[in-house]
């Protein structure tokens, strides 16, 4: 028997759509979500609120990898938006994004 690797459901794991190219996306990242939401969570602690792509640029990491954990953390509960808004690489604004204060 194959395990389910979205035993837990999201936020904890990547989400997904019914569809089977998303379905392999969220199971190629399910052993590296955890651990890339603890380094954004680090990077806003240690260096300031950032944007996702500012936070991907600042860990030298794929700002697609980067993206969805932010949506994971809001849906944790563990960021919160700042109202701020900042451009983009394409001049788009992106929400700039704080640690919660519900800890």
């Amino acid at each position: 028997m194959q395990p389910d690797l979205f035993a837990q459901p999201y936020p904890e794991t990547p989400g997904t759509y019914n569809v089977s190219t998303s379905i392999q996306a969220a199971a190629s990242m399910q052993p590296k979500a955890s651990r890339l939401r603890g380094l954004c969570l680090d990077a806003i602690i240690d260096y300031g609120d950032m944007t996702p792509d500012e936070t991907a640029a600042f860990l030298g990491l794929d700002k697609l990898s980067i993206r969805p954990r932010f949506s994971e953390l809001k849906a944790m509960g563990e960021i919160v938006d700042t109202g701020e808004r900042r451009s983009n690489d394409s001049g788009k604004k992106a929400i700039v994004w704080a640690i919660s204060t519900h800890n």
